[in-house]
């Protein structure tokens, strides 16, 4: 096996790791999925401009559904974990290294949220509670890496979108694809492919998302960020992103 295809399958593993926790206790489990709604919901609205936006909109929706979204991805990796061997052997590297860094991102989203769900408990779900649960986990550093690794995927995808080859190669792989049990994973490409290739040039969108998002994880963890979602922050503060 490929070290490649070794390190989807370590992230892999993380993710179904994390999952099989939450399980085991339904209450970390609720939490984490009211944590995820809450997230994509702040995404909507710090990004609503770019969702509304006819040349963004497909990106943005894109983000929100497959990068910052609560669905359950549960069988979707099941079937990537089954035939990582063949998806690095029939996809083009470039492609391949991207599923890579998707998988990194997913591993660590999960274990942030999980993280997250321990500190709020049984706790509603509102803006003090969230900074407060983002904070206990101490977690600046894995935050900033989540933000790179989101960002490596877009940039990648990006990238793929002006090689006339590989969009050539991704358009004929979707029967071999589909025969291999890659069509979730085939969607997911082309999904990306169409959103970012509509853009043609991608670089205004994705600096206003790295910045609005590095903004935003850095004013969380300032100290005063608790009590000023608590008293409610004043227009322009990043915690306004906030539900």
């Amino acid at each position: 096996m490929s070290d490649l295809a070794a390190r989807i399958l370590e992230h892999l593993a993380a993710v179904d790791a994390e999952r099989r926790r939450r399980a085991a206790a339904p209450a970390l489990g609720q939490a984490v999925a009211a944590m995820k709604g809450y997230q994509q919901a702040r995404f909507a609205r710090s990004h609503a401009d770019l969702l509304a936006d006819a040349r963004h909109g497909p990106a943005a929706r894109f983000f929100l559904d497959e990068l910052y979204g609560p669905r359950d991805f549960a069988s979707r990796d099941a079937q990537f974990a089954r035939i990582v061997p063949a998806l690095v052997r029939l996809f083009p590297r470039e492609i391949a290294e991207t599923v890579e860094a998707l998988a990194a991102v997913h591993g660590l989203s999960e274990r942030l949220d999980s993280a997250m769900g321990e500190h709020l408990g049984a706790a509603a779900l509102d803006r003090p509670a969230y900074v407060r649960a983002w904070q206990a986990t101490g977690e600046a550093t894995a935050r900033g890496r989540q933000i790179e690794l989101v960002m490596r995927v877009a940039r990648a995808l990006d990238r793929h979108t002006r090689s006339r080859v590989l969009r050539a190669s991704l358009k004929a792989m979707r029967g071999p694809a589909r025969a291999a049990g890659l069509a979730a994973l085939q969607a997911f490409l082309e999904t990306g492919f169409d959103a970012f290739g509509a853009m043609r040039g991608a670089g205004e969108f994705l600096a206003v998302i790295e910045t609005r998002e590095a903004a935003l994880v850095r004013r969380l963890f300032e100290p005063s960020a608790l009590a000023d979602a608590i008293a409610g922050p004043v227009t322009g503060d990043p915690l306004e992103q906030l539900p």
